[in-house]
């Protein structure tokens, strides 16, 4: 029984070694961080003040995921409104040729029409912008899909 026992408090002796080394560990190294900051103030200029910069870099990296799938769904209900609008303006468009052409009053071309014009041209515009950014992803990716090309090019233009 006595040796059991002894077994025992060497057990927890051990432990509370342990326990106690590493509290002073955390301690000393609590020291050393307060030390290094009041180092680091004293020497640098807030905003170049290397602890600083590298908290600012940890919070940016784990920031960053977030934020490019933030931008991912922004993206998608842009393209999916520009979808809608597309398809509504087409759509009543269509509409409005055909009332034109039943009613027989002349049928407006796509030429003379300067806000379809417009609004095709941007579209043009925006998608070959998009395109000449992401030349070689969507090459590699074979990819036509403007939303993710849109998304590649305002990540590479970061």
């Amino acid at each position: 029984m006595g040796h059991r026992h002894d077994l025992h408090n060497n057990h927890h002796q051990a432990v509370d070694s342990l326990v106690n080394l590493f509290t002073k560990a955390n301690h000393d190294l609590t020291v050393v961080q307060h030390r290094l900051e009041k180092e680091f103030q004293q020497v640098y200029p807030d905003h170049a003040n290397p602890m600083k910069l590298v908290s600012r870099i940890k919070k940016i990296q784990e920031e960053l995921s977030s934020l490019k799938e933030q931008c991912r769904e922004l993206l998608a209900a842009k393209q999916d409104l520009v979808d809608k609008a597309t398809m509504t303006l087409v759509g009543n468009r269509s509409l409005l040729q055909r009332l034109q052409a039943s009613t027989g009053v002349p049928v407006t071309s796509d030429c003379d029409d300067p806000a379809y014009t417009n609004f095709n041209q941007i579209i043009d515009e925006w998608t070959v912008q998009v395109r000449s950014r992401t030349e070689d992803e969507r090459q590699e990716s074979g990819s036509e899909d403007i939303n993710q090309l849109l998304f590649s090019a305002i990540v590479q233009g970061n």
